[in-house]
């Protein structure tokens, strides 16, 4: 118990650590997949590369084409003359709460969140691509269509009640996205080659567990994004690193000065038991009478006879 609260931070600090780290590495390792990945125009050639591979797939590539929706495309709520194949609708309550500490600190929950899409492509002229599970993209750029900030004014009795339950509201926001239609993106996947329908490609996330991409950036632009990312979680991992270490070491300090200190105490202790036998050894021959001495040779005798008295006795 003596080290309780140092290490509970070092518990934290660590999990902070991993978290960071495992960031770093897959930032890392998405940027060696997407500098690898073969880009291919959608057309002829990327449907002859396809066809080409044994299993009608390829593991990772990036392609750009424009979006369009197979049926019918969803419609904005907020702006009716905007049309898209994802929507993202989610409603966010903002409060300021009361911390353990007494402070008061903005805050927010998400209350409701809704996703709807539409089966689309990515089209270049005649020849598209299907895109599947879109939703699950590592990164997704979809267009902020609308984004309302509706205030709460609270009255005496919601100031008393936010007072004692230490949380008052601030109000509700509203956000809107979509990936509109038309819009130009690069999609970064595994693309393949429908048993269904006759050249017909899909691209999808990949098999092995790599980075799925559906952005509006260049693949220069999504590097020098992700290479920034790389970079915070870098440094972030030194930061708890160090941290770690340091607090590693407090604790390994105070254990060893600990344990030298007990050491210490035990020899101390050991010394004054000796001295104190030695003491009373000294004590007991210092009391004895000069014919209760049995010292030297000639002695010997004397002091035979007296035992042998003391035991008749």
């Amino acid at each position: 118990m003596e080290y309780v609260g140092e290490l509970i931070i070092l518990a934290f600090d660590s999990v902070f650590f991993g978290i960071c780290l495992k960031q770093y590495l897959f930032c890392k390792d998405a940027i060696a997949a997407v500098k690898k990945a073969d880009f291919y125009e959608i057309g002829p050639a990327l449907e002859e590369a396809v066809s080409n591979t044994p299993d009608n797939k390829i593991g990772y590539v990036a392609i750009r084409g424009t979006v369009k929706s197979l049926g019918k495309p969803l419609r904005s709520i907020n702006r009716k003359d905007i049309t898209g194949v994802l929507q993202k609708l989610s409603i966010k309550e903002h409060v300021v709460a009361r911390t353990t500490a007494g402070f008061w600190s903005n805050q927010e929950h998400t209350m409701q969140k809704v996703c709807n899409s539409v089966p689309f492509v990515l089209q270049n002229g005649r020849y598209k691509v299907e895109v599947l599970d879109a939703l699950s993209a590592d990164i997704l750029d979809m267009d902020v269509i609308s984004d309302y900030f509706e205030p709460t004014v609270p009255s005496f009795s919601d100031h008393l009640w936010g007072f004692f339950t230490g949380v008052r509201q601030r109000g509700l926001q509203s956000t809107e996205e979509m990936l509109r239609e038309g819009v130009v993106i690069t999609g970064i996947g595994e693309i393949s080659c429908s048993i269904n329908k006759q050249n017909s490609l899909t691209l999808q996330p990949p098999s092995t567990g790599g980075p799925f991409y559906l952005t509006t950036m260049s693949i220069t632009s999504l590097l020098r994004k992700l290479d920034e990312r790389k970079k915070t979680y870098k440094w972030l991992c030194l930061i708890f690193g160090t941290i770690a270490v340091v607090i590693t070491g407090v604790v390994v300090r105070r254990f060893w000065k600990s344990r030298r200190e007990r050491r210490t105490a035990e020899v101390l202790r050991e010394n004054l038991a000796a001295s104190r036998r030695q003491r009373r050894q000294f004590v007991r021959d210092s009391d004895l009478r000069d014919d209760q001495l049995c010292v030297g040779k000639d002695f010997s005798k004397s002091c035979g006879v007296h035992n042998l008295i003391l035991l008749l006795m």
